[in-house]
């Protein structure tokens, strides 16, 4: 929309964006985009971390959320706050959960900037009346069990003097009634349906966190849905359905059976790999914890030198001992100005599959990638293939294990040791511990995240009694088992789809008899 006085203002734009239910998987691919290009994004609470993470570095993250029971930013404020920024000529995003046009009070945002005659966009998200429901396997509209939906706030105005809900039409209504931030007053909008005429008997369901990991779901008639959620301890926030379609539950719940639903893991993976393997273990079910362990930060002394070697041809086989190792060095190359031709007559070894899947990434096929994803299987290989006399460059990090180069020099190759990054330690916050010590399972993808992790929380009795411990192979889990931890699962394929698999194995295993 292009409101009035456009033409007197700097060309700012105020895009009040819908985030969607929680799962940020489900945020719409424009709010995504948006997000990436905001100069200032004002967010509400509920809005999903990942979709924040997305943000540019220099973007201004304003919270303006609400909480229930604790002093929050009005929303005079905060229609003042998108009016200043949008005026003063920046892109401005208004992110916040659900649609922002249903009960999110957009409607009263946008009447604001249209007075001030700035211009803006509504971005539609999924709401969580529809999404919540589906999540727990209730539609909410069904062709023999309900051809209508209405919508409710439980939370009213709290200046009004009265309802302005009509609770006979809504006892009345022929169809679904969805009711949003209803927990704390679902005793008595159960008994006002039901005193107005609604059956006692209809079948009923609250979802608390609908689409999260942590989702639940209590189901009960109309006339002892509240004690139900008493007795569960249901907490906002949450959506309640009542009608026929809540009975479908029973033959249609699907995301409570996802084969990690209640499970939390712990990722320790660098932020910059983390997100991809968390994105994995969410859409599994899992409730992930992202307990970042370390940061890969490039040595641009030793990629420009390996990148050297490889353009002025002074390399017979390239040896790749990590996925960072095989992106740093590609990407290093592409900087220069050169692809993967630069690589004509090389060898290139990946010492796992994870390895060659970032150098396929990069459009280089891995000539040697050993069944076993440790050193001892890739020197094995090389030296099968005859290596005496060759020159060998092994990129890596700058502490690795010295069995490759050891074993290739001992076969007569000539071999230059270059390190390309280094891993640092994170510091993990107080919040990311208290986490950890709930976790489930633990994933280690390196033993530099069992050393760094163990070192940031004070050694290996720190971390949960009851998490299990998951390792990505042999050299992993011997770290872990050399500073105290048990190791409960190791991938039998080196790379994360082997973590992966290897953890749903053990997910799936029957709980041992005590």
């Amino acid at each position: 929309m292009y409101a009035r006085g456009m033409s007197e203002r700097p060309a700012g734009v105020v895009y009040l964006v819908g985030s969607g239910p929680g799962d940020p998987g489900l945020a719409t691919l424009r709010a995504a985009e948006l997000i990436e290009a905001a100069d200032v994004i004002l967010h509400d609470r509920l809005v999903p971390a990942a979709l924040l993470d997305r943000a540019r570095p220099d973007a201004e993250l304003v919270y303006v959320g609400k909480e229930p029971g604790r002093a929050s930013v009005p929303q005079t404020e905060i229609n003042r706050l998108l009016v200043e920024h949008g005026s003063a000529g920046r892109t401005v995003v208004r992110l916040k959960g659900g649609d922002p046009f249903v009960f999110g009070r957009g409607g009263e945002e946008a009447e604001a900037l249209a007075e001030a005659g700035v211009r803006f966009e509504i971005v539609p998200g999924v709401t969580a009346g529809i999404a919540a429901p589906a999540h727990a396997g209730i539609p909410v509209t069904h062709r023999a069990e309900a051809s209508a939906v209405a919508f409710v706030t439980a939370h009213e105005d709290p200046v009004k003097y009265e309802s302005a809900l009509d609770w006979a039409a809504l006892a009345a209504f022929p169809g679904t009634l969805v009711f949003y931030m209803g927990v704390r007053g679902l005793p008595a909008l159960a008994r006002a349906l039901v005193e107005r005429g609604r059956d006692p008997r209809e079948p009923a369901a609250v979802v608390e966190r609908g689409t999260l990991p942590g989702q639940r779901t209590v189901a009960a008639p109309l006339a002892e849905i509240a004690a139900a959620v008493e007795d569960a301890q249901i907490k906002p926030p949450a959506v309640t359905i009542v009608g026929p379609v809540a009975a479908l539950r029973d033959r249609l719940a699907w995301f409570e059976q996802a084969p990690l639903f209640g499970r939390r893991v712990a990722v320790t993976r660098a932020r910059a790999q983390a997100s991809a393997l968390a994105a994995r273990l969410a859409r599994l079910g899992a409730e992930v914890i992202e307990v970042p362990a370390i940061r890969i930060e490039p040595r641009p002394e030793g990629l420009k030198a390996a990148a050297g070697m490889v353009t002025r041809g002074e390399c017979d086989i390239v040896c790749l001992t990590s996925p960072n190792g095989a992106e740093l060095l590609m990407g290093e190359l592409e900087a220069q100005g050169l692809d993967a031709r630069a690589l004509a007559g090389v060898l290139m070894a990946a010492i796992g599959p994870g390895t060659a899947a970032a150098l396929r990434a990069r459009g280089v096929r891995a000539d040697v990638v050993p069944e076993r994803s440790i050193a001892e299987s890739l020197a094995a290989e090389l030296i099968e293939r005859g290596v005496a006399g060759r020159r060998v460059l092994v990129a890596r990090a700058s502490e690795a294990r010295d069995v490759l180069p050891r074993e290739l020099e001992q076969a007569g190759a000539s071999v230059s040791v270059v390190a390309v990054y280094e891993t640092v330690r994170e510091r993990l916050e107080p919040d990311q511990r208290a986490a950890l010590a709930s976790a489930d399972y633990v994933t280690f993808t390196s033993s530099s995240t069992v050393r760094f992790l163990l070192e940031a929380i004070g050694g290996a009795e720190r971390l949960g009694a009851e998490a299990r411990v998951v390792s990505i192979g042999p050299v992993t889990s011997q770290t872990a088992r050399d500073l105290g931890l048990d190791v409960a699962v190791e991938a039998a394929r080196h790379d994360v789809d082997g973590l992966v698999e290897a953890l749903l194995r053990d997910a799936a295993a029957p709980a041992p008899a005590h």
